[in-house]
């Protein structure tokens, strides 16, 4: 079925409707949501809310944009609408027939037709990251992979349910495959229930006012969100092509080098700036695929997927905040945004079976490399680069001998604004969160020690980045840790005069006997008894030169702990006195002290420097260079 473009002439529509109808989509979501929440039982699931509902019309176009969601192209694909029935559920997690929409295996996702009057309508969706989908490792995310086979079962559309039937025999092979058969199990009765449950409600929309007065609704819903993107976001950027890259470390495999994620952005629009606005994003120059699991399949469905996850960026060219706020990324960013992607054989354009379960270090880089090419667009006026996604975790046998998988996702902090600093500990995954410490110690042998922040983790800038996480977890058995994560040697730019943040450590039995740090992309790292695991986050990117920050704001820092006494001096040029250890009242300002060390930072200052600052690690992997061709404004 033919996907009309949102900003074309739609069908007039009741502007109170309008409203109600978007309300109530919504809520719909926001019930599905909780509904699996409290009935999932994995602790991805459950807990860290690793998972995304959406809502889409019988055109496919997702008409909710809170947050992202998969596709419902690869359902369509296999099963015409036509031949789809009432209590129908479809299941897939193939990443290289999803058109785009799962990026690894344990992302599995569960879509149901939405019927009135004995035809489809609409559809509900859900897919998030499940415990274990088998392959080579617990947790199906193996580190060094070189093929899609060694990541888990992998399932194209199929019909999970037949008209109200589920399919005991597929239900039967996917958690056979699994090492966590029960959660599994449990997690995919919650998934198909709630959305099964969704679509009632989204059915009783269409009963209640009409097939015709809803679709007019939603296309209404669609085209509000194309006009606001072009007026106010687009219009902000000045017709012209604009170039930047950022990288990827290491994929697991080969040694740590820079792989490359290029967009030429081109921006075109009539001669006021405004009126057919769209941008031209080119992917070319993007590194070859990898041998190891960090590519991502983008090319299909026209690049439908990545337009939506990358659209939200556009967001930060809002007047205010709260504005930004109030934009969603639904379908109607679509039509303003043109992919073109590299031949077939890149990180972007992965030729199956490459494997891909480590793939987020590509997409949420991408995020970055929007952002970036758009400071230079825009004269410096993003945010710095923000953290970026790792899954930890631990795996073994229980004290009651019974074997068990923690996995979790941990934030980082993003990236200090023109306006204010990042924020800490952010979850890149809208509304997801780290595990609960009680319930991680009643369920799991280990015991947190310490959850805070990392100290001088956000990189200095006139707005300071946001700080990572400082977790430390002491073992009470022998244990193995796993890791996927990226950001281990390159930072979190630092943009305008903004300074890098600290990247991802992961340090076993700190100051003991036998510390040691343990790379970012493990499978099986043992853990004695007792030691303790020393996991820090990443910090945001700074915002602006530092040397420019209030001293009264370094002061705040210091006294609340987020930088130290050294920091304060090495990064800020604010000298201070007293100590945190004897008391945040006790600390002070040295002014002349400051005065003269800002000045002589300043006279220290070879030539003008470039937009971005990339941190130390960029120098290890680029040959010595300290900044990148494309880095200057």
């Amino acid at each position: 079925m033919g996907q009309p473009a949102a900003d074309q002439d739609e069908p007039v529509s009741d502007p109170i409707l309008v409203e109600i109808v978007a309300g109530t989509l919504a809520s719909v979501e926001s019930e599905v949501e909780t509904a699996i929440g409290r009935t999932a039982r994995s602790p991805m699931i459950r807990d860290a809310h690793d998972f995304r509902v959406g809502i889409h019309d019988v055109h496919m176009r997702k008409l909710t944009g809170r947050s992202y969601s998969a596709l419902v192209q690869p359902v369509v694909r296999d099963y015409p609408i036509a031949t789809m029935v009432p209590g129908d559920v479809f299941f897939h997690n193939d990443v290289y027939l999803s058109e785009g929409g799962i990026g690894h295996l344990p992302d599995l996702c569960v879509t149901v037709p939405v019927f009135h009057d004995g035809q489809v309508v609409a559809f509900v969706q859900a897919f998030g990251h499940h415990d274990d989908i088998g392959g080579t490792v617990p947790g199906s995310m193996p580190s060094h992979a070189t093929s899609v086979f060694e990541e888990g079962l992998m399932v194209p559309p199929i019909k999970l349910w037949a008209a109200g039937v589920p399919n005991e025999a597929a239900l039967k092979i996917m958690t056979r495959n699994s090492r966590m058969p029960e959660s599994l199990s449990a997690d995919l009765d919650a998934e198909c229930s709630a959305c099964l449950m969704g679509a009632r409600r989204i059915a009783d929309l269409f009963d209640r006012y009409g097939r015709s007065a809803v679709e007019a609704a939603f296309a209404a819903i669609l085209s509000a969100t194309t006009r606001a993107y072009r007026t106010e976001l687009l219009s902000k950027i000045p017709d012209g092509q604009y170039v930047w890259e950022d990288y990827a470390e290491h994929d697991g495999v080969d040694p740590p080098r820079l792989h490359a994620q290029r967009i030429t952005l081109t921006k075109l629009s009539d001669g006021d700036g405004v009126s057919g606005a769209r941008l031209i994003l080119d992917f070319t120059g993007t590194s070859p695929q990898a041998r190891g699991p960090i590519n991502h399949c983008a090319d299909y469905a026209d690049g439908v997927f990545l337009a939506k996850w990358l659209a939200p960026v556009l967001r930060n060219l809002a007047d205010s905040p709260e504005r930004m706020a109030q934009l969603n990324a639904n379908e109607g960013v679509v039509p303003l945004l043109e992919l073109r992607f590299p031949p077939k054989g890149t990180l972007l354009t992965p030729i199956f079976p490459a494997p891909t379960n480590a793939r987020t270090f590509v997409i949420l880089r991408l995020l970055g490399v929007l952002t970036g090419v758009l400071a230079k667009a825009v004269g410096g006026r993003m945010p710095a680069d923000q953290e970026t996604i790792r899954y930890t975790g631990v795996y073994g046998t229980d004290l009651d001998g019974r074997p068990y998988l923690m996995r979790e996702v941990l934030g980082g902090g993003s990236g200090g604004r023109p306006y204010a600093d990042g924020e800490d500990t952010v979850h890149v995954v809208p509304d997801s969160r780290n595990l609960p410490t009680e319930f991680s110690e009643a369920r799991f042998p280990f015991v947190v020690e310490r959850l805070g922040l990392a100290v001088d983790s956000g990189g200095p800038g006139r707005h300071r980045g946001g700080l990572g996480y400082d977790k430390h977890i002491r073992m009470l058995v022998d244990a193995h840790f796993m890791s996927i994560a990226d950001r281990s040697i390159l930072s979190c730019w630092g943009v305008a005069g903004g300074r890098a943040g600290r990247p991802f450590e992961v340090v076993i039995d700190p100051g003991g006997p036998h510390e040691r740090a343990v790379d970012a992309l493990a499978d099986a790292e043992p853990v004695r008894a007792g030691e303790i695991i020393r996991i820090r986050t990443t910090g945001g990117g700074g915002w602006g030169d530092p040397l420019t920050r209030p001293v009264v704001e370094v002061l705040r820092d210091v006294q609340w702990r987020k930088v130290s006494v050294d920091g304060a001096r090495r990064d800020y040029g604010v000298v201070l006195t007293g100590s945190p250890d004897a008391g945040a009242d006790t600390l002070g300002v040295d002014g002349p002290a400051t005065a003269s060390l800002r000045a002589t930072l300043v006279a220290d200052r070879a030539g003008e420097e470039p937009m971005f600052d990339r941190g130390p690690g960029y120098s290890r992997l680029s040959g010595g260079r300290s900044w990148a061709e494309v880095d200057h404004r």
